[in-house]
């Protein structure tokens, strides 16, 4: 009987196999909102929408985003806030906020 060689991943080239572990992933939230004072016209359109609906109390909205990332689990906090200051918020008008596992580095 042949035989046969279950790699991970797809690993085997050429009838080798990698032997190097594979880096592990983390998943990070970045939670990215307007700055106090700054005008959010889709969160007034929300709470707009609320009272037209008839749900009473709502007395502002503020509307954000979340943005995941995989990333290696190595990954430094200075590296992902760098990635939020150049990239994935505007801080003039907005703050962002990094969530790691808790079990993170």
């Amino acid at each position: 009987a042949p035989a046969i060689l279950l790699v991970r991943g797809g690993g085997a080239i050429g009838g080798r196999v990698s032997h190097r572990p594979e880096p592990r992933a983390m998943k990070v939230r970045i939670h990215v909102s307007l700055k106090p004072g700054v005008l959010d016209p889709q969160g007034r359109a929300v709470h707009h929408a609320l009272e037209g609906l008839g749900f009473a109390g709502v007395e502002d909205v503020r509307v954000g985003r979340l943005i995941e990332l995989d990333v290696a689990d190595a990954t430094p906090d200075q590296t992902l806030d760098e990635m939020c200051r150049k990239l994935l918020a505007n801080q003039v008008i907005e703050n962002y906020r990094i969530e790691k596992p808790e079990n993170a580095g």
